[in-house]
């Protein structure tokens, strides 16, 4: 197949064009945010623990997004350079190649749901309600892991040929059937047995395999610029290689924020229980913030990854741009709502007065680096569309375990105040931003410029 027809992604002005990529995505992360915190808000009406148990399952869980989605990642900049490019077969190449990356992996990860989640919780804790939660949950969605690998595929193939608008129902449904399902099988309405924390991960990847599916079917029947027949597939090596040179940098910049959250819980038990639940509760409120800016961010990489592959470097800086400029305005204003509102945000979680007393500050604290983030995931959409996500990588690194982790300990352990503690991200970010802004300079100079 020869893409011949010129996409829009090559002549919308990229204001509107960016809206046009974004919103969808936007919209659709932010469903899934909701469903984030509509899933600990019912799990946290079990008990305290069930909720630090959710809290520290979250490494596990992330880290299997983090490669689905790093892989999807690569698919997504290769096929959206070889669209750029009027480069059909390439295309062709790089969906069938994504696809097998996939499996391969989402198969991986179901076998480990048999074998780790239990010994992962035992070296966490040794209280007997949250282990017992924690490896329930953990092994359910590991062992059913394989439609969330399905969905971020099938959405990153949408996303690459810039029908968002498909991406966005297809994640829509998945969370809204998670949500609706989340009471309904943890606490046993319409003649359902109550499942507990078991309930919650049977929602979770009962809406994955429904997106997973509702995404074959527009790829197959709405995506005609991307092939993906099976027929005849030989493994390209050369295809794969260039897909996991962006993936594995972003795999592994993801997965950070897995150690880092491990290593965070185990210096915050060390206070207390309600530490690590607070901690949790933050990362799911969070999500509201961040999740859109993630949007924009997928809504951003196919933009200057085709403008890259049709050689247009005013349309990439006016990409970037625009996502900065966007990026910011809404990590003010969720600074804004954490500053204003903790006690009510805490107070979805049925949150103790202990826990108020924990998280209050930990909210308004953590939050003033918002606007520091977006600068920084609005230059890591470059990096990433042009395929120096090692720089995204070097950058994670430094943020989360080279200054965050050390920072957290050192705070935890001079002050011996859980509430000093929260000051480690602030700092971690203002590093990230210098390196940000190092990287950015030197690939504007070297790649962009000289177009």
């Amino acid at each position: 197949m020869e893409v011949n027809k010129e996409n829009k992604m090559g002549v919308m002005p990229v204001g509107r064009l960016l809206l046009s990529m974004s919103v969808p995505m936007m919209i659709s992360m932010l469903v899934q945010a909701m469903y984030n915190v509509v899933d600990s808000i019912f799990v946290s009406r079990i008990s305290e623990n069930a909720l630090t148990a959710l809290s520290m399952a979250f490494p596990l869980q992330n880290l299997m997004i983090a490669v689905a989605s790093g892989i999807g990642v690569g698919i997504n900049a290769i096929l959206s350079r070889a669209l750029g490019a009027k480069d059909g077969k390439q295309v062709n190449r790089a969906a069938t190649n994504g696809f097998m990356l996939m499996v391969i992996c989402g198969i991986s990860f179901m076998l480990l749901g048999f074998l780790i989640p239990g010994a992962f919780f035992r070296m966490q804790t040794d209280i007997a309600e949250i282990v017992e939660a924690g490896e329930t949950y953990t092994s359910i969605v590991m062992i059913g892991c394989f439609g969330i690998f399905m969905q971020i595929l099938f959405e990153r193939l949408l996303q690459s040929t810039g029908r968002t608008m498909m991406t966005m129902v297809s994640q829509a449904t998945g969370a809204i059937i998670n949500i609706i399902m989340d009471p309904i099988l943890i606490f046993g309405y319409f003649g359902l047995p109550a499942m507990g924390v078991a309930g919650a991960a049977y929602a979770t990847i009962l809406g994955q395999w429904i997106a997973a599916c509702i995404g074959l079917i527009f790829n197959r029947r709405s995506n005609p610029e991307v092939s993906l027949s099976m027929q005849g597939f030989k493994p390209d090596g050369e295809i794969i290689r260039r897909i996991m040179v962006i993936a594995v940098p972003s795999i592994i910049m993801m997965s950070i924020g897995s150690v880092m959250t491990f290593l965070m819980n185990q210096i915050l038990i060390a206070f207390s229980a309600t530490a690590v639940a607070v901690f949790g509760v933050y990362f799911k409120l969070q999500s509201f913030v961040f999740m859109p800016i993630f949007g924009l961010n997928n809504g951003g990489v196919p933009i200057i990854a085709y403008n890259y592959g049709a050689k247009r470097p005013d349309r990439m800086r006016q990409a970037v741009r625009y996502t900065m400029i966007t990026a910011v305005t809404i990590m003010a204003v969720g600074t804004l709502a954490f500053q204003l509102f903790p006690r009510q945000l805490l107070g979805l979680f049925d949150a103790s007065e202990d826990m108020m007393k924990l998280g209050v500050p930990a909210l308004r604290t953590i939050s003033l680096n918002f606007p520091i983030a977006a600068v920084c995931i609005a230059m890591g959409s470059v990096f990433q569309a042009l395929g120096y996500s090692i720089y995204s990588m070097i950058i994670s690194l430094v943020r989360q375990l080279l200054v965050l982790i050390p920072s957290a300990f050192l705070l935890s352990r001079l002050t011996g105040n859980v509430n000093m503690t929260w000051w480690a991200f602030v700092i971690a970010e203002g590093f990230s931003l210098i390196c940000s802004l190092f990287f950015y300079r030197k690939i504007r100079h070297e790649v962009i410029d000289v177009l």
